[in-house]
């Protein structure tokens, strides 16, 4: 068979199609969009509201039209018969023809409504469950949430207290003891543990307003650097700095600031911590193609954290420091979203830290998490 021939055969096939689907709409008045069934008909996803009504309200119309069109002539011919052949005959054909009528009438009327309502019971249904179900994982999430908070709470503040008490009553047995001063200066430190602990805590749940204004990142580079700049001497830390190309951004200088002092010093504690031999930190800037958003990248070549350590660094508390209050890096989140960014984290055991924060150059700040 030539190809011409096969092009012709199936034109007249797509022909027979469209005349057996427009026969069928005269008939039963269904529309085209509504065959098949729970397809999306091109073009239909971008009407406007308006359009979509307008197109449901004309095949409603279009189904009641076919259905009287039925009607009309079954009466007729049912009232004509009961004249000219009689009652007998004329019921005959009425109950045999009318069992193709209430066919009609239920696909045509009773479908479409009863179609809608099942749909809207079912949605209703499943939309109700997956809520109750996302409403009980946000509230056993809260709960873990704040139990793990309290937990937290308790164990920052009982620990250092439960240390001075005993110092203080140890200081009482025998008043005039020679490590009484010791102990005094001891129990000052843990004291000043609880209220640096209660102070983060008090950071941490109080939502405090933004003071924006336009800055540029290298400023607020500059100043965390300045601020721990003694402590980088000390251990001899390699300082790499490339943040001069971002324009500014809106956002608030001293919390931004508080923030990269937190990253910078815990790259710090993990250098003296894990004696790294010759210690470094990256700090790196730059906006993404459209210029609607700013990075700021702090890593550094210290010892890294394993995948379990890794998952747990923004839980309220969680530290691996002997002094260290567990806050730190959940309050540079907070403030980070309350700017309406992100902060997100890599890292591999002997690979070192990386911390990317990303900023909207142009956004008005979000309520933080």
């Amino acid at each position: 068979m030539s190809r011409e021939r096969r092009d012709e055969l199936r034109h007249q096939r797509r022909e027979r199609q469209r005349a057996r689907r427009a026969r069928h709409f005269v008939r039963y008045g269904w529309d085209d969009a509504e065959e098949p069934e729970n397809a999306e008909p091109a073009g239909r996803a971008d009407l406007t509201p308006e359009e979509r009504a307008l197109r449901e309200a004309r095949a409603e119309a279009n189904r009641k039209i076919g259905f009287l069109a039925h009607l009309v002539p079954y009466l007729t011919v049912v009232t004509f018969l009961t004249f000219v052949a009689g009652p007998r005959a004329a019921a005959i054909v009425a109950l045999a023809w009318g069992i193709g009528v209430a066919s009609h009438f239920f696909g045509a009327v009773l479908a479409p409504r009863l179609r809608a309502r099942i749909v809207e019971h079912e949605v209703a249904k499943r939309v109700h469950a997956g809520v109750s179900r996302e409403r009980r994982s946000l509230v056993d999430a809260h709960t873990r949430h704040v139990e793990e908070l309290a937990a937290g709470v308790a164990h920052e503040i009982r620990n250092p207290i439960t240390a001075a008490k005993s110092l203080v009553q140890q200081m009482g047995e025998d008043p005039t003891a020679g490590e009484n001063v010791e102990y005094a200066g001891v129990a000052l430190a843990e004291l000043e543990r609880v209220e640096r602990s209660i102070s983060h805590l008090l950071r941490f749940a109080r939502e405090e307003d933004l003071a924006l204004a336009e800055l540029k990142l290298g400023d607020v580079v500059d100043a965390a650097l300045a601020t721990l700049a003694e402590r980088s001497a000390a251990l001899g830390v390699e300082v790499e700095r490339d943040v001069a190309a971002p324009r500014p951004v809106r956002g608030d200088p001293e919390k931004l600031r508080r923030v990269l002092i937190n990253l910078i010093g815990n790259a710090l504690d993990a250098f003296a911590e894990a004696k790294t031999p010759a210690p470094r930190l990256v700090l790196q800037a730059g906006e993404n193609l459209a210029g609607s958003e700013v990075w700021l990248r702090v890593r550094d070549n210290g010892p890294g954290m394993d995948a379990e350590r890794l998952a747990r660094i923004w839980s309220p508390f969680y530290t691996s420091k002997a002094t260290g209050t567990g806050l730190g890096l959940a309050l540079s989140r907070k403030v980070i979203e309350a700017h309406a960014g992100s902060i997100e984290v890599s890292s591999a055991p002997g690979a070192g830290t990386e911390f990317l924060i990303t900023l909207p150059r142009a956004a008005a700040p979000r309520e933080p998490r």
